[in-house]
């Protein structure tokens, strides 16, 4: 098993041009000893999302270039061919949600925070969040989260079927599920991505 930390000076762990590069490259190296894996950032914040003042600065080719970037990162979480489970705490909003949307299962802290902030700054996911959150939702209730910019506490999210479990430690419990699903084998890494 494995233990992919997201991590940033600021706390927020803001998923940069880097940050998205530093993870792809971590899952392609993955995929060549498939173990299942965590994905996890911090107390305060799982991840906020895209660098909104990064995302300014970028023109049209290279805006195109990151959705397309973030696009892949998505697909390969979600067809990678052990369990991704996603252990959240804080904010998990925007591209941070994406993220956690291509994971198999999520867990979360009881002060977990979740959304799709876009629709309120005139902005809209192009990593398939939007997709998935319909698919694990329904339409209905996956528009209205979107085009409302609402957003949804850990005890909603657990009602609405968003997340898998709360937990005190959300680290420990996804490890703990993993675990409990697997016959004990194989070693166990941590990886801390900037």
């Amino acid at each position: 098993m494995r233990i992919l930390r997201l991590r940033s000076a600021d706390g927020m762990n803001r998923l940069t041009r880097n940050c998205v590069a530093a993870l792809t490259q971590a899952l392609r190296d993955f995929y060549r000893e498939p173990r299942p894996l965590v994905v996890s950032g911090n107390d305060r914040s799982f991840s906020a999302g895209a660098d909104l003042n990064e995302v300014a600065e970028l023109d049209a080719v290279s805006s195109a270039e990151f959705s397309q970037t973030g696009q892949e990162l998505m697909s390969a979480i979600e067809h990678f061919p052990a369990p991704v489970i996603a252990a959240i705490s804080g904010h998990c909003m925007g591209g941070g949600l994406d993220l956690a949307l291509a994971c198999r299962r999520r867990v979360a802290s009881r002060t977990a925070v979740f959304g799709h902030r876009g629709a309120a700054l005139g902005l809209i996911t192009g990593w398939g969040g939007t997709q998935r959150l319909s698919r694990l939702l329904g339409k209905a209730r996956a528009t209205q989260m979107l085009v409302a910019a609402e957003k949804v506490s850990a005890a909603e999210a657990l009602t609405l079927g968003l997340v898998t479990a709360l937990a005190e430690d959300p680290v420990a419990e996804a490890v703990e599920r993993i675990r409990a699903g697997r016959d004990g084998t194989g070693g166990n890494n941590s990886l801390v991505l900037p």
